[in-house]
Order: structure tokens, then C-alpha cells, then sequence
């Protein structure tokens, strides 16, 4: 059966529309245009917030056809209803087919109406649900069987095939795949079928076989030769000479490149026929341009057949000295093994001779036979081409007197498909090490609002009882506050956030009503279960219905009414679900994919490799070694590099693409060495992280390759230290004009919900750890798996755990911020000390200029700040890209202590004394702050002081002054009363007493609360 994807569009409502008709009034209809089809809703007579509920569908194609292709919505006025001599158009929606979802994830959202011109007054807002779904098409019935009478030698086609009129809507696509047609007999001739609904002709070609059956249907199988019987002694004596050359079949050329030819295993290693090596070359093209080729050699086995043996049988490649096995063949009509290897060419010690052999020892059977290729001879692959065919070879030698072998063999790089999966010579064969694309889950804030409850059976009637909720989610569980009721109706109105991943099929949202007995007794009074799938969807602010769920007894089999609960849930959709740090996130889009703005740009990381690594762990008596990968994160995308074992200079050389769509975000990668090598001997150890790079996009110049080497430095119990280094090469390339990137640094950061109903500090940084465990549980079930160890550190999930390292650096950012601020006022001291005579009277100057022109301050000021931002610009960075500034964080100052107290779990787990030892010293720091808050609180509360009256005479004396001012302002011009102040500042030292001032006098002797603190 097919499957038609259509485009449903239901056009809800539209409300605070513009009136045309004359009277204040409008007669909305919409018009909806995609990909040339177009639908018309109902008018809605004089309604300014018109309600249609009309459900319209197009008909989309498939996905990738759709891309790009725009929905457009057209508001108008009906003019037969209420005529106008105006425009009757009312506004306008265009929305790109990548922002629509599939069925099931819909949600009603309010699109604001835009204009047409520049000079067109429009207003207002539609509400529509736009989602894409998936329609099964039953497939045409079968033609009647042809009649022998009415055969014919040619058949005429049938007029139905003849064009048919343009209709003015599109009809549907035709059918992924149609039934295959019956193949007629050799005596009868196929009567014509009819035409089927998607418009294909009759004598249409039937589809492409398979690679591996048009591998087949190009080489013929090989005969059997049977000598006669004079000539038995020269068969004997060409036995030897026989290669598999003579008895293959014809080479199958994919894209001008032929299989590589065998060479006789007994004669010689050197081929015996010329090669045309105009198809290879010594660089391909490849779309790997940020990171250095790696050349591999890529051996494909298929499949044998025609094999004397009845077990299972392995092949064997060996090649510059390496030798490896394949898996058991699966016995089918044929030995399948479908395994791809992958030998490096870059070694100086690279042999140029290949081996393949078949062999059964296991069974008994031993060597069935092998095969060998002039290395020199196999072709070199484009990676844009086409994969290269594989080829029956003849078996020579062993048991296998008519075996065959198929593979296919090539030399490209790893850019080919075939890369992936296939065995490497530096992994060792660990399946687990290949390199992977992973896909977070896709995260939702569920908003539980536990409103009341009602039909309570109370253990004691007419007396205060104690009540609350419980909602349990997977690991998840929040209660609301006990209430004290004696109605058996308890309220709450609270809301408890979740986090939620898809598929909703997991899990489901468990209510728990719970009464609070004396002394502390928790009584579970019902229960009830409500399914994920069930809960509706919205992407903005507005009002969700509330529903009442019934609650069940758990320990009665049948179900009893215990009593019911009212509750508003919903999937808020307008949130990012942070899983990240906030100034470190990778991303900032809506869990809502309706919401999603078009990508900025797209940025290419290449992971060339690490040099000198520390070893991590020891094998065979004592050997050092490391089994290196990388991690990256951006977005909801993680990618893996496949493991090199035993390496302490690897080289992966593997690049990865993402999608940009805010330039505020970062980039980050990791460097872990991998035990699962170990894991088949029972030992399960977590790996161990070696270092962390992060690259802030901003930072990166539009279209400019940064190809660095950055320490891997890592912070651990025992200090500071160096791991080893990494070589990176980064591209950012924009994707849209100038003026729409720099418009997005004007843009919220955060999506709109984080604003209109905006989350706590302390329970985003719940929800925060929430989302982390469930983004580790899922990547740790993918094959190979992402542990939960690997993405906790590449997520931060213990950047929140105090620090007393971090306190120290952050308060050293604090005073190198405000650092600027000091020299200010230490440049204004300097003046106004005349300690450079010529500032100071070019002060005097300056502030009579702007005194008396007081229009030229805000553009002094901001010329000032283009004159220090245009210096700043020759004094800019030159180090490539930034990286962990180990100064700034104090980490090569730090002290033991502090650094095991940062890695000490939760609870401490260290003996009474250091503990005791830790505590005395927060003790210290807490009286610091202490004294620190109660300065600033002190000179708030004699700001207060100044009229409160707390102190009458100095009250007196402020207010006094305070009507003296005001009549000398108004009698007074204040540009002489700004200029006298500014020469009084600016006096010379020798006017000055170096005692402090009576301004600051008087306020020192203002009373605070300091003297009613206990």
C-alpha cells in the first residue's frame, strides 16, 4: 500500500480584525495557497473575531520535495456581503513548510496578520493548527486476466495514456511503489492494463534492480569446463597457469571505475595484463576540506557460493602485515558475510600485495581457497561516486575447485559511507568505537496544576484532616503543601513542573492524594494514572481547560471510587528546556518546532587528532596506553569519533556539520579514554575524561578557517594538569544576508514563555538536572552507547556544586569589571589634584564647553566610546580562538584542600575533622560577607535617615538646606550654578583642606539600625 502525505491546515479563528465594511463591522474569509493548490474557508458574516473550525488539506509529496515551499494565508473582506469601496484585504500569513510537525504534535497558535505594502494599515492575529499526515492509499485493483484470443503480437497503447487536461488543483502523488506487473508467457503476448490513477504510462520500465542483484544480472555465472577426454593431460598442465581472470565474468564499471583484477597465487605477484590507471588519481574530491585525507584501503566481502563445506566458514585479509578474521557466514542460499575492512595506506610499510582466503577450519575443511590483488592496481574511489560493485572471483587453490568469492575492493578515504562501519585497523575491531551521530531526546516542560479535590471519604468526619498531593513522573516526584480541611475538599492551585521526553509512550503522569495522620503517618488514599499522550499541547500563555480525573483505591482489584481530583495539565511548548548551563548553552530554541526561526548559518568542526597524551591505564605488565575518542555537542546533535586503541597520538580526522540558529551559543568537545575494550572481562569502569574545548561562535569570523591546537588541561583532586593537546579546525558560514544576522543580536535570547511566565533561579536549576539525567539515560541506550559519565561532563552537571576556588575567581571578576570604574575616578583625583596642569585646564575647558552647550553631551559621550572601541581595535586579541584561562580561574594557585573539598561528593563523605576544619573556615568567609552586607546597610539606612526624622536636628539641618538650594536654583541659572560647582571641584590643591569635607562629615554622623541589632 502507499502512503500520501497531506498538509492539514484547520483554520480555528481570528480575532481584533480591521472593520471595512462601512459600519465597523468585517466579513472575514481566508484563502490558503500551497505549492499551487488553493482552499477557501466560509465567510464569517460581520464578525471581527470571525470562528471558522474548517479543516483544510493539500497535498505535500513527499518531505525533502517540500522543503523550502511556502503556506500562504490570505485574510479578505467578502464584498457581496458587506459592500465597501475600500480594500477589502485584511492581511496576510506566510509561513515555511519546515516550522510544520507531523500529526500528534499540533498546537493552536495565534500567527499576527502582516501587511502587503508598506502603506497598508493592518491588525490582528489568526489561530491555526498546522501539521502533516501520513494517509494510506489502497492499491489498484489487479487487471483482468488477459485473454488468448484477443492477444496481439505488438499492443497498441491505450488512449487512456494520452495527456489528460491540467486540473486546477493538484492531485495526489503517485504510490511509493506499485504492484510488479505479471509477467506474460511465452505464448501469449500482455494485453494492455489499465492506466493508473498517478498518470504513468503503460510500457513504463520497471525500476532498478538492487546493487547487489545488478551485480548479479551483470556477471554471468561462471560455466563449468570439462575437458575432453584426449586432452586431460594439458588441463593437468594448465591447472596452474588457470586464473580466476579466465573463468571471470565480465567487469561491472560503476561510474568509469572497473574492479580490481586478481593475480595468480602461484606464478607471480606482479600482474599479467596492463591496467588503464587513467581513473585513479592522487587526490580525490571529497567534502572532508577541513581536516587532513587518511587513505584506506576497503576490502567488501559479500558472499561465496559453490564452497565444499556444510559449516560456517570465515574469510581472511591480510595485508601489510595485518591479518583479520571475519564473522561466521550465515548460511543462506548463498555464505553471506556483507562485512566491509579497512586497512591504513599511510604506514611507510604498506605491502603491495592483498590476500583474501576462505577457510573452515573449525569444520575440518581448513583452506578452501584465496584470491590476491596488486595493491597497486586497485582503483582509487571518488567519494561522489557511485559505491563501486562487487564482482564474482574464482577461488584458487584448497578445496574450492569452482568456489566464488564476490567482493569489491578500493582504495578512498574517510570520507566514504563505507567508513563508519566498517573494521579499522586502529580500533582493533571493537564494534563499540565507531564513530556516531547521536540525537537528544526532545525535552518538554509538563505544567501540573493541582487545583482541588473533592468526594473525600475522611477517616473522622467534621474534623480537620490534612491532605496533599503527590505527582509522580518516571524518577520524578514533587508534592504540593498539606492543606487542613474539614469539608473533605481540599485546594491548592500549585504549580509542579516536570520534565518530559518523547516518545510519551514511556511513562505516564501518576497522581498520589495523601492524608497526613498523627504522628507521621502518610495514608495513600487514591490513585490516578493519566497517559502522557493524552495531555494537550500549547505553544504559548493562554488558558489550558481543566479536566477531573477520578481516583482509584490501589489495593482493590476492582475498581472503587475513592474520589476525584481537578487538575490543568498541559506540554508548555514555548520553553527551552535547559540542559545546559545559561552561558554556555549550545542552544536557546523552543521545544515547539512551530516557533523555530530559519537557521543563521551552519559551522564545520574538523577533529584532526591529539598529541602527546598521558597514558590512562596499563595492559600487558605495565604498558601504558589510552584509548583516545572524541565527543562533540551542539544543539540536540552529539557526535562520536570512533576509539583508536592504544594510541597516544591519535588521528581521527573526522568532520561533522550543524546547523546555527542564534550566533550566541557554544560549541563544546571532549576527549575521553574508552574502556569498553575491557568490558568482556567483567570490568565495568566508567571513562575517564581527559579534557574539554569550548568555541563560542560569535568569536568566529564568517567563512574563515581556525585550525588550532588547544591543551587539554584537566582540574582533578590532585591539581592541575596537562593531559596531552588537540588540533581543531572550525568554519562558520553564514546563511542569510547581512542585516538579518545582525538583526538577531536585537532578538530575545530565550524563547517568549521564559518572559511571560518566567521560572525561578532554583527550580530552573531542578528542571536543569532533571533534563540532564534524562539526556544521559537516553544516549546511554544507543548502540554504541554515550555514557552517562560522558555526557554529565560535557553537560556541566556539576558547574552548580560549591566551589571555593570559583567564589575567589568571581570575586576577581568582579573587581576586574569594575576596575574601569576605579580609574575614573582615580583619572578625575589625578585632575582635579593638578598633578598634570595641561589635563586639567583642558578639563576646565571641556567642562565649560559642556556647560554651557549642554546639546553636545550624549554626542561627546558617544563619540568617546566609538574613539576607545576604535583603539581597542588595534589592541584586540591575536590569539586564534579563546580557550580555558587557567590565571583567571585560579586553578594553578589553588589549595589541596579546596580542591578536594570542590570534589567531594554530596553528602560529605570525608571524617569529622576535615569536616570540622571545612566548616570553621566557611565561618570566616561567612564573616566577611557579613560585615560586608552590613556596610551597605548602614549607608541605605542614613540615606533614610535624612528624612525620617530619627536624628531632628540633622533633619532640620538637611531640610533647611534643602529650601535654601531650591530658591538659589530658581534664582539662579543652572548653567552658573554647574559651572561654579565644576570649578570649585576642580580647584587648585593649595584651596583645599585635606580634612574630609562637611557634606561627608554630616552624613557619617546620620544614625542606621546598627545600634538595634542584637
Amino acid at each position: 500500500m502507499a502512503i500520501v502525505r497531506k498538509l492539514v491546515v484547520e483554520v480555528v479563528d481570528a480575532r481584533n480584525l480591521l472593520p471595512k465594511d462601512g459600519y465597523g463591522t468585517s466579513s472575514p474569509y481566508a484563502i490558503l495557497d500551497f505549492h499551487g493548490q488553493r482552499r477557501k474557508t466560509r465567510t464569517a458574516v460581520r464578525d471581527l473575531n470571525p470562528t471558522w473550525h474548517e479543516t483544510l488539506d493539500f497535498n505535500a509529496g513527499k518531505t525533502s520535495e517540500v522543503f523550502g515551499d511556502m503556506l500562504e494565508i490570505d485574510v479578505f473582506h467578502d464584498k457581496n456581503v458587506g459592500p465597501t469601496t475600500r480594500n477589502n484585504f485584511l492581511g496576510r500569513v506566510k509561513l515555511n513548510s519546515r516550522q510544520f510537525v507531523k500529526k500528534g504534535e499540533e498546537a493552536l497558535i495565534y500567527y499576527p496578520l502582516e501587511k502587503k505594502s508598506f502603506f497598508t494599515w493592518i491588525q490582528g492575529e489568526i489561530g491555526l493548527k498546522i501539521y502533516f499526515s501520513d494517509e494510506v492509499v489502497p492499491p489498484p485493483p489487479p487487471p483482468p486476466p488477459p485473454q488468448a484470443e484477443e492477444a496481439k503480437p505488438e499492443p497498441t497503447p491505450p488512449a487512456a495514456a494520452e495527456p489528460s487536461p491540467p486540473s486546477t488543483e493538484s492531485a495526489a502523488p503517485p504510490p511509493a511503489s506499485d504492484p510488479p506487473a505479471v509477467e506474460p508467457k511465452n505464448n501469449e503476448a500482455a494485453s494492455p492494463a489499465p492506466p493508473a490513477d498517478s498518470g504513468e504510462k503503460p510500457n513504463a520500465e520497471p525500476p532498478p534492480a538492487p546493487p547487489a542483484q545488478a551485480a548479479e544480472a551483470a556477471a554471468p555465472l561462471p560455466k563449468e569446463i570439462n575437458p575432453a577426454p584426449g586432452n586431460e593431460k594439458q588441463a593437468d598442465s594448465d591447472q596452474v597457469m588457470m586464473s580466476s581472470v579466465s573463468t571471470i565474468p565480465t567487469e561491472v564499471k560503476v561510474n568509469n571505475i572497473s574492479g580490481a583484477q586478481p593475480i595468480s597465487r602461484v606464478s607471480s605477484v606482479s600482474s599479467f595484463s596492463p591496467s588503464d590507471q587513467s581513473d585513479r588519481s592522487s587526490i580525490e574530491r571529497s567534502s572532508f576540506d577541513l581536516v587532513e585525507k587518511m587513505h584506506y584501503l576497503f576490502v567488501r566481502v559479500v558472499k561465496a557460493r559453490h564452497l565444499p563445506t556444510a559449516g560456517s566458514p570465515v574469510v581472511e585479509v591480510a595485508v601489510s602485515g595485518r591479518h583479520v578474521t571475519s564473522k561466521p557466514a550465515r548460511k543462506t542460499a548463498f555464505f553471506d558475510w556483507d562485512q566491509t575492512f579497512a586497512f591504513s595506506r599511510d604506514s611507510p610499510d604498506s605491502s603491495t600485495i592483498l590476500e583474501v582466503s576462505v577457510s573452515d577450519r573449525p569444520a575440518g575443511q581448513g583452506f578452501l581457497g584465496g584470491i590476491c590483488f596488486d595493491v597497486g592496481e586497485i582503483p582509487l574511489r571518488d567519494p561522489p561516486d557511485s559505491p563501486l560493485a562487487p564482482q564474482w572471483y574464482r577461488l584458487e587453490g584448497g578445496g574450492a575447485h569452482r568456489g566464488d568469492l564476490m567482493l569489491a575492493t578500493w582504495i578512498g578515504t574517510q570520507a566514504d559511507e563505507s567508513f563508519p562501519d566498517a573494521w579499522k585497523t586502529d580500533d582493533v575491531g571493537n564494534p563499540n568505537s565507531r564513530s556516531k551521530v547521536y540525537q537528544s531526546p526532545k525535552l518538554w516542560y509538563l505544567r501540573s496544576t493541582i487545583i482541588e479535590a473533592q468526594d473525600i471519604s475522611m477517616k473522622m468526619p467534621f474534623r480537620e484532616s490534612c491532605f496533599q498531593v503527590k505527582t509522580q513522573l518516571g524518577f520524578q516526584v514533587q508534592k504540593t503543601k498539606p492543606v487542613l480541611t474539614a469539608t473533605g475538599s481540599p485546594s491548592w492551585n500549585e504549580d509542579l513542573m516536570f520534565v518530559a521526553a518523547e516518545p510519551f509512550t514511556e511513562h505516564s503522569l501518576v497522581i498520589f492524594l495523601m492524608e497526613n495522620r498523627p504522628p507521621k503517618e502518610q495514608v495513600v488514599l487514591g490513585i490516578a494514572t493519566i497517559p502522557l499522550a493524552s495531555i494537550e499541547r500549547r505553544v504559548d500563555d493562554r488558558s489550558v481547560a481543566s479536566r477531573w480525573f477520578t481516583l482509584e483505591d490501589p489495593k482493590e482489584e476492582k475498581r472503587v471510587y475513592k474520589g476525584r481530583v481537578h487538575l490543568r495539565l498541559c506540554f508548555d511548548g514555548g520553553y527551552h528546556v535547559m540542559d545546559e548551563g545559561a552561558h554556555v548553552c549550545s542552544d536557546y530554541r523552543p521545544t515547539a518546532r512551530q516557533l523555530w526561526k530559519p537557521p543563521v548559518g551552519t559551522v564545520e568542526l574538523g577533529i584532526i587528532g591529539c598529541k602527546n597524551l598521558l597514558p590512562m591505564k596499563t595492559i600487558n605488565g605495565g604498558k601504558g596506553s589510552t584509548d583516545a575518542y572524541a565527543v562533540a555537542k551542539y544543539g540536540d546533535k552529539w557526535i562520536r569519533t570512533r576509539a583508536v586503541s592504544d594510541s597516544l597520538n591519535p588521528r581521527w580526522n573526522e568532520q561533522y556539520t550543524w546547523r546555527v540558529y542564534d550566533p550566541s551559543t557554544v560549541l563544546t568537545i571532549g576527549v575521553f579514554d574508552s574502556w569498553e575494550v575491557f568490558e568482556s572481562d567483567g570490568s565495568h569502569k566508567p571513562d575517564f575524561r581527559i579534557g574539554k574545548v569550548r568555541i563560542r561562535i560569535s568569536t568566529l569570523t564568517t567563512g574563515k578557517v581556525y585550525k588550532n591546537v588547544f591543551p587539554l588541561i584537566l582540574l582533578s583532586q590532585t591539581g592541575l594538569k596537562k593531559m596531552g593537546e588537540i588540533e581543531l579546525a572550525v568554519r562558520f558560514a553564514r546563511a542569510t544576508p547581512t542585516l538579518d544576522f545582525l538583526h538577531v543580536y536585537s532578538q530575545p535570547l530565550l524563547p517568549m514563555m521564559h518572559h511571560l511566565k518566567p521560572l525561578g533561579m532554583v527550580q530552573q536549576e531542578a528542571l536543569r538536572a532533571v533534563a540532564v539525567k534524562t539526556v544521559a539515560a537516553h544516549l546511554s541506550r544507543s548502540e554504541p552507547p554515550l555514557r552517562r559519565e560522558v555526557v554529565a561532563h560535557m553537560l556541566d552537571a556539576d558547574s552548580h556544586a560549591f566551589s571555593m576556588r570559583r567564589v575567589r575567581a568571581n570575586w576577581m571578576r568582579i573587581i576586574n569589571v569594575i576596575s574601569t570604574v576605579i580609574d575614573v575616578f582615580k583619572w578625575a583625583d589625578d585632575t582635579r589634584s593638578w598633578r598634570n596642569p595641561t589635563a586639567t585646564v583642558l578639563a576646565h575647558a571641556l567642562l565649560a564647553t559642556l556647560v554651557w552647550v549642554p546639546d553636545l553631551i550624549v554626542p561627546t559621550l558617544a563619540l568617546y566610546a566609538f574613539a576607545v572601541g576604535a583603539w581597542n581595535y588595534r589592541l584586540r586579541p591575536r590569539t586564534p580562538l579563546p580557550h580555558f584561562d587557567t590565571k583567571m580561574s585560579l586553578a594553578e594557585s589553588v589549595d589541596r584542600d579546596e580542591l578536594d573539598e570542590e570534589f567531594d561528593s554530596m553528602p560529605c563523605a570525608r571524617p569529622n575533622e576535615t569536616v570540622r576544619a571545612r566548616y570553621d573556615k566557611l565561618r570566616v568567609l561567612g564573616a566577611r560577607v557579613q560585615a560586608v552586607l552590613g556596610d551597605f546597610a548602614t549607608q541605605g539606612e542614613r540615606m533614610q535617615a535624612l528624612v525620617t526624622w530619627r536624628d531632628p536636628r540633622a533633619t532640620g539641618i538637611f531640610v533647611g538646606l534643602c529650601l535654601v538650594v531650591a530658591f538659589v536654583l530658581y534664582l539662579v541659572p543652572s548653567k552658573m550654578v554647574a559651572m561654579a560647582f565644576g570649578f570649585y571641584y576642580l580647584r587648585h590643591p593649595i584651596f583645599r583642606d585635606r580634612m574630609p569635607s562637611p557634606a561627608l562629615n554630616f552624613f557619617r554622623r546620620l544614625p542606621s539600625l546598627s545600634d538595634r541589632m542584637m
